[in-house]
C-alpha cells in the first residue's frame, strides 16, 4: 500500500534495527485520512470472506480496525489490556509478551461479545514475533469462533511472526511489508523484490 509506505518513510522513526516508531500517524497521533484508506483496503482483501467480527487489541489497532469493520458493516472487539471495573469474570483470558514494552499483560474480551459462530478478522499495527497475534487467536479459539484471516498494518518481515501464522494454515494480509531497518532505514520486500 504505497500511501502507508510513503507515511512510513516521511513520518517514521527507526530507533533501532528491529523498532520502528509510528507515533506520528499510527499509535499516538492517528492520521485519520490514512486510518480510512486502510481500512478500506482491509475490507476489500477480506470482502468475500464472510466476517461477521473484527478484533483487535488495545490500544494502537483501534483505529485502523474500526474502519475495516465499518467497511465491513460488522462489529469492532478490541480486547482490553487491562480489566475495568464493569467487566464482571465472564471473560476469554489470554497473555500476550509485548517486545517493545518488555511486559506481559492479560488480556481480555467479554463472552458476550465472540461466539462460535462468528468468522473473525483479527487486525494489528504491527506484526513481529507473532505474540499478539497468538494471544488473539487463543480468544478466539476459546470461543469457539473461527478466524478468517489477519490484516496486518505494519509487518517487521525479518522477524518470524508471518511465517508462525502462514505455518499454522493462517492468512495473512500486510499492507506494508518491512525487510530491514538496518542502517536508520526502511527497506520494503516489494522493493526489494525489484532490484534482484
Amino acid at each position: 500500500m504505497q500511501l502507508l509506505k510513503e507515511a512510513i518513510r516521511e513520518k517514521g522513526n527507526v530507533l533501532s534495527n528491529d523498532v520502528l516508531k509510528v507515533d506520528h500517524f499510527l499509535n499516538h497521533q492517528v492520521d485519520t485520512n490514512l486510518m480510512i484508506a486502510i481500512g478500506l483496503e482491509f475490507a476489500k482483501r477480506f470482502e468475500n470472506e464472510k466476517i461477521t467480527k473484527v478484533l483487535t487489541i488495545e490500544s494502537s489497532g483501534i483505529a485502523p480496525s474500526l474502519m475495516a469493520a465499518n467497511k465491513l458493516d460488522v462489529p469492532l472487539i478490541f480486547a482490553r489490556k487491562k480489566k475495568s471495573l464493569t467487566m464482571n469474570n465472564n471473560v476469554f483470558v489470554s497473555q500476550v509478551y509485548s517486545f517493545t514494552k518488555r511486559e506481559t499483560n492479560d488480556i481480555t474480551v467479554s463472552k458476550d461479545f465472540l461466539q462460535e459462530n462468528d468468522r473473525v478478522l483479527i487486525i494489528d499495527d504491527f506484526l513481529a514475533n507473532g505474540q499478539a497475534a497468538k494471544g488473539l487467536i487463543d480468544i478466539v479459539k476459546q470461543a469457539k469462533a473461527e478466524v478468517a484471516g489477519f490484516g496486518i498494518v505494519i509487518e517487521k518481515s525479518f522477524q518470524d511472526g508471518r511465517e508462525q501464522l502462514i505455518d499454522a494454515g493462517y492468512r495473512v494480509e500486510s499492507l506494508a511489508r518491512i525487510h530491514s531497518l538496518e542502517n536508520g532505514q526502511v527497506h520494503f520486500v516489494d522493493e526489494l523484490a525489484k532490484t534482484n
